[in-house]
């Protein structure tokens, strides 16, 4: 009979022996050394072993029939919310439209044979917690839904009511007005009856006066001289409105009756509607509400605003200033070059075909996202890369069997929020990579938010499964607590183990990816013009501005004209991510542009138009509104600084750090200058000066010599005049290639300006046992070091019941007869405090010392 060792059968089976020996001692087998002989009866117990252990054995009952049957149900539902909340306040002119929201519910139940259930009675209890959990998370998001629908509900009927009382208020008003004016306006006519009456009696009396004069006081008045003739024998001509003039009774005769005034005094205040833009000057809207520029700025310094007659004024505080002073007003719907633009675009038709998806993957910093694409890729990018991490987005497609998938990479870094919500914005599915060595983190988190914020579908990609301390269970549980349960503990996101340094899973990844993509339909229209968004900007030494577009509808061709947020230009070149030219690039593909006319800012829309003039007549409105934009917010901080320092009695002393940062990329510029910003504190300001992509110019240094600012340069440097004024005026100029040197830097200088602080640190506590009285000496009291020393020339605090009642310092510290200069825990000593004899017994001694420590940032 054929025999092996022990040895030998574990390297057929790919174990170690002692994996293998433990297996036979469990399985029967009394085998402890690795060269022990293992028969054919032996490798029989052992299969038998553990095909039971691993639920394999096959009995009557198995095979029988299946032995769960799973059966799902899903319901749809329809419910109504508002769109933007019911009404903004007393003033808002209507409830907010209402939206229809889709509801489904999708419900599981499985079947289990009563062979199966008595053996499974021990539940997995992690199993257990999850679904606890994930009922508990049900349960409270119902509740949530449930309060924001009787929330929004109360909301639509308050609002409402408001309405109504509103347009009743307003009627009674109108009705009360509508009566004083007729009311007045009759008592009017009868005073101007009586007054012409009594005016053409007096006229006619000194007319006749005048008469009977000239004729010697004797004479009578000339028979057939009627009352409307003048003493020359003409007829009197009174003016009167058209609608009150009446037929001469015969010919050459008018009518005499007197003029009657046609303007007329309003008894009501007018109530003007003004079409308010985006920015309007206090002038402007003086005019448009007919009043005097000082009562409009009369009003605007009552609700808390300086302003001049040309300061201008966002929409928002130009429709409160006019609804404060009575006058209705609206947000204007202005038919500018740009709607022409759309409108021309939305008449392309044309017949809609299945698009590749747009997958955006996102995670923690090093949780290897840039290794996974690489694998897909076959390319070698993280190599590349600054400090192990991705400082850049970056947009990549890929052929697979199954059809074309685009990926975005985002970095993953807690600088670079922006990039990713960016990123889940021009997205279709989102990939979310953790590590199954570290586990949910941080930048995890955000990305999760980020995804549901845009409201697209999630695939988990658990990397690192090689590694062995990978915990892939662990990952689930730490993902369920945040709501993003796997597939098959009952959850409906997409759960794929994978190694982006063997491959394994990978195509198991993208096959999920597919099947997403199949079931979300995602459609686009290759004839019609193109429509993307910017992913990344930036500015070539000998290309220009380039940018990254993505094309989410239509095709991009060479030679189109494109308006790009506030720049526009004819694409003269196009190229694919490996830099190799394209001609076109169709919905879903990334490409690289040069032809614009300046670096657009990441994430700006990106229209193909046909008219060259069109597109630069919408690109220069788009820079006018964004300069407008700026100005009323630079007016409105300085205006906020003024108040604060009136707010603080005018002592407001903050340090300022001007920085001016010049990068490599839109986004890194973006990166940088939020997370320098957020450095700020109540002692200590950033401000970036300037900021924009491109090496650093002299205009730069000019301007960081003028402002006293630090140049910060990421992956860029500065040009000969550039240096020439840095090294004359002794700039601080620093390069750099990871965003948290930089950050780290700055934050370092910051600590610097903050200064020193002095604080106090407890270094001992002695207890008093006793209390011993000496004539040279005075109060001496017997203590036990309780915690840490006692040292002779450090101030001390008496401390009676845990109050401190004295502060000074020490006369003697004394251990039996010798003085000495410390005394450490668990000794008993003599402490004679100085210009102090009402020390008892059970108080405690602090002993304590003053350090000056560097402040830092929080």
């Amino acid at each position: 009979m054929s025999q092996v060792t022990v040895s030998q059968l574990a390297e057929v089976l790919g174990v170690t022996p002692d994996r293998l020996i433990t297996q036979l001692n469990d399985a029967g087998i009394k085998v402890d050394d690795p060269s022990a002989a293992v028969t054919n009866e032996d490798k029989k117990k052992l299969l038998a072993y553990l095909r039971t252990s691993h639920g394999k054995g096959e009995t009557s009952e198995d095979s029988s029939g299946p032995r769960k049957v799973t059966l799902k149900r899903k319901t749809v539902s329809e419910l109504k919310v508002p769109a933007g909340g019911a009404g903004r306040g007393p003033r808002s002119r209507g409830a907010a439209p209402s939206r229809t929201v889709n509801v489904e519910v999708r419900k599981k139940r499985t079947y289990v044979k009563r062979g199966a259930i008595a053996e499974q009675e021990i539940s997995d209890a992690e199993r257990e917690e999850a679904a606890r959990a994930l009922e508990e998370a049900r349960l409270a998001r119902e509740q949530a839904e449930q309060a924001e629908r009787e929330e929004a509900e109360r909301r639509k009927q308050e609002a409402e009511e408001r309405e109504k009382a509103e347009a009743e208020e307003r009627a009674r008003m109108e009705a009360e007005a509508e009566e004083r004016r007729k009311e007045e306006e009759k008592q009017r006519a009868l005073a101007e009856a009586q007054a012409r009456v009594e005016a053409k009696v007096a006229r006619q009396a000194a007319e006749r006066e005048a008469e009977r004069k000239r004729r010697g006081g004797g004479g009578k008045e000339r028979p057939g001289a009627g009352d409307s003739k003048t003493r020359y024998g003409r007829e009197e001509l009174h003016v009167t409105p058209k609608s009150k003039r009446r037929k001469p009774k015969r010919k050459g005769r008018v009518s005499t009756q007197p003029t009657e005034h046609g303007f007329q005094k309003p008894t009501a205040p007018v109530v003007r509607v003004v079409d308010i833009p985006e920015t309007i000057t206090v002038g402007e809207l003086a005019k448009l509400l007919a009043v005097k520029a000082g009562e409009l700025i009369k009003a605007l310094m009552n609700m808390g605003s300086m302003v001049t007659i040309n300061q201008a004024l966002d929409q928002e505080t130009a429709i409160l200033v006019v609804e404060e002073l009575g006058h209705e007003a609206r947000a204007a719907q202005a038919q500018d070059i740009e709607q022409e633009l759309v409108a021309a675009d939305d008449s392309d038709a044309g017949e809609e075909i299945t698009r590749p998806p747009v997958v955006t993957v996102m995670g923690h910093v090093d949780h290897g996202k840039t290794s996974l694409l690489d694998y897909i890729r076959r390319a070698k990018v993280a190599a590349g890369e600054e400090g192990g991490i991705t400082q850049h987005i970056g947009a990549y497609h890929v052929e697979t069997d199954n059809g074309v998938v685009t990926f975005l990479d985002t970095p993953g870094h807690a600088a670079f929020t922006s990039m990713r919500a960016r990123g889940a914005q021009a997205t279709d599915i989102v990939i979310l990579v953790v590590a199954a060595d570290d586990g949910v983190m941080p930048q995890t988190k955000e990305a999760i938010q980020h995804a549901r914020a845009a409201g697209v579908p999630l695939i988990v990609a658990v990397n690192k499964i090689d590694k062995p301390d990978a915990d892939p269970d662990r990952v689930k549980s730490e993902l369920a607590a945040e709501e993003v349960v796997p597939e098959d503990w009952g959850g409906e996101e997409i759960f794929v183990p994978v190694s982006a340094l063997t491959g394994e899973g990978i195509d198991a990844l993208l096959d999920a990816v597919l099947v997403q993509a199949e079931v979300l339909e995602l459609k686009a229209v290759p004839e019609r013009r193109c429509r993307g968004v910017v992913v990344e900007s930036a500015l070539d030494k000998g290309r220009g501005p380039v940018a990254t577009i993505l094309v989410q509808d239509g095709t991009l061709k060479r030679g189109d004209m494109i308006l790009a947020g506030t720049e526009y230009g004819r694409v003269r070149a196009m190229f694919d991510e490996n830099g190799q030219p394209i001609d076109e690039a169709g919905p879903s593909i990334p490409a690289e542009v040069l032809g614009l006319s300046g670096v657009p800012n990441a994430g700006d829309d990106v229209l193909a138009v046909a008219d060259e003039r069109k597109a630069r007549e919408a690109a220069d409105q788009r820079k006018q509104s964004a300069r407008e934009g700026r100005l009323a917010e630079k007016q409105a901080a300085k205006l906020q600084n003024l108040f604060d320092q009136m707010s603080e009695g005018g002592t407001g002393e903050i340090q300022n750090v001007n920085l001016v940062i010049k990068a490599d990329v839109q986004g890194s510029v973006e990166a940088l200058r939020d997370a320098l910003t957020r450095l700020s504190t109540d002692e200590i300001k950033v401000n970036v000066v300037a900021s924009g992509v491109g090496g650093i110019t002299e205009s730069d240094a000019s301007l960081a010599q003028a402002s006293g600012a630090i140049i910060i340069g990421f992956n860029v440097r500065a040009d000969a005049s550039a240096r020439k004024i840095i090294q004359e005026a002794d700039l601080d100029l620093n390069y750099y290639s990871v965003i948290y040197d930089a950050i780290d830097d700055v934050k370092k200088a910051i600590s610097g300006l903050l200064g020193t602080e002095v604080k106090e640190q407890i270094i001992g506590l002695a207890e008093v046992k006793d209390v011993f009285r000496s004539s040279k000496l005075g109060a001496i009291a017997g203590c036990l070091v309780v915690e840490g020393v006692v040292k002779r020339d450090n101030p001390i605090r008496v401390l009676r019941d845990n109050v401190v009642i004295f502060e000074g310092e020490l006369e003697s510290l004394r251990r039996f007869k010798d003085d000495v200069k410390e005394v450490q825990a668990g000794t008993e000593c003599g402490i004679g405090v100085k210009q102090y004899n009402d020390v008892k017994p059970n108080d405690q001694i602090e002993c304590f010392e003053r350090v000056e420590v560097q402040r830092t940032l929080d």
